[in-house]
């Protein structure tokens, strides 16, 4: 006798709850519904402001798996960058790091409001996204009504955020960032430096032959800045540009912080809320593409086998994740610091071994895939 043994895969449905607005809960949506996830999308206003003189770099393996795995960036919106040049302002012309590679470019700068503006686009075409308004009357009752499967959380100023997740390790910098665009004459922009002046690092960002992204993080601690001081200042530092125009100046403050708990319940924080890093290193939107890039894998296997999605992936997301989250801010926090000391101390001593370290090619080699792909432990 023959049995017959049939196999049926039972299609589940399940529902996740995004708070917040910007590119992490954007990109963490459309990451979601790609495995044919309902999300519900919950935002502040119908009137986002974002601002057009932001810029992110992402990092080569991070660029890679966002163009697989979460959304095609169009070549327009991206520029490549195959050469990182650092410099400190006691050694006037001569680099004190370098950073290449001769076969694959480095990392890819991307305005925020165009990659924030194609992402919504494309989203709200999708039959698994509702954009929802985040009204007064909806709360933490109101979510559980709704029998979210999980809720994830990317705003730090909301009702979850200030009942669940207060306890972090958290530092202010008193430094203030502000950031600008410099169009100027056409040139070969393929390189990016950053200098460490007194006053804090400055960084040159190429966003097209024509558009340089600038990114001053100014110590205010002693010294407050006006406008036209930090116009100065770039202008000063300027290593290599035919300025026609500078944008209009934004700010913003910088801090760092580690968040001790990742979820409650069936609630995750995610984004800035877990780390918070100084914009020196390029690193925090790269360290949440690498968190988005476990939690999805996670989520992945789960679907795979046909299990319920519930916080045992945040329990296994936390357990991946955290400990090399929080090595690796505090290993950006060293390099801020020590570059803060140098520039206090009045010789060059700090800034010549750096130096010879960066000429180690092996080392040089570590710390290009480090800020590539992050810790791996």
């Amino acid at each position: 006798m023959y049995h017959l043994i049939f196999i049926v895969k039972i299609k589940i449905i399940m529902n996740v709850c995004i708070i917040g607005e910007g590119l992490t809960a954007l990109s963490l949506a459309k990451s979601l519904i790609n495995k044919k996830i309902n999300v519900h999308y919950y935002y502040k206003s119908k009137n986002s402001n974002f601002s057009s003189n932001r810029t992110i770099g992402i990092s080569k393996s991070n660029f890679e798996f966002f163009k697989e795995k979460i959304f095609q960036i169009s070549k327009n919106n991206y520029w490549k960058i195959n050469r990182i040049e650092i410099y400190t302002d006691k050694i006037d012309t001569e680099n004190l790091l370098k950073f290449e590679n001769d076969k694959n470019d480095l990392f890819y700068i991307i305005k925020n409001d165009e990659l924030l503006k194609s992402l919504n686009s494309n989203l709200i075409k999708n039959k698994f996204f509702k954009k929802i308004i985040l009204s007064k009357n909806i709360n933490e009752e109101f979510l559980n009504k709704k029998g979210y499967d999980l809720i994830i959380n990317c705003d730090a100023n909301n009702f979850l955020a200030k009942k669940y997740f207060t306890k972090k390790i958290s530092k202010n910098y008193y430094n203030l960032a502000y950031t600008t665009i410099l169009k100027h004459k056409k040139i070969e922009n393929n390189t990016a430096t950053q200098i460490f002046t007194k006053q804090g690092p400055i960084a040159f960002l190429p966003i097209s032959s024509t558009e340089t992204s600038v990114v001053y993080s100014m110590d205010i601690k002693n010294k407050k800045f006006d406008n036209s001081d930090v116009i100065d200042l770039i202008n000063k530092n300027n290593p290599k540009y035919l300025i026609n125009k500078i944008d209009k100046l934004n700010s913003f403050e910088l801090s760092s912080s580690n968040l001790r708990n990742y979820y409650h319940k069936n609630i995750l924080a995610f984004g800035d809320m877990l780390h918070r890093v100084h914009p020196l290193a390029g690193q925090g939107f790269n360290m949440t593409i690498r968190d988005l890039r476990i939690l999805t894998k996670i989520i992945e296997d789960k679907i795979e086998l046909g299990m319920q999605l519930d916080s045992q992936i945040f329990d296994e997301f936390e357990k991946k994740t955290k400990d090399k989250n929080f090595v690796f801010s505090k290993a950006i926090d060293l390099i801020y610091e020590s570059f803060n000391l140098d520039k206090k101390v009045q010789n060059k001593s700090f800034s010549k071994i750096i130096k010879n370290i960066g000429k180690n090619k092996n080392l040089n080699n570590y710390f290009i895939k480090l800020a590539d792909v992050g810790i791996n432990f």
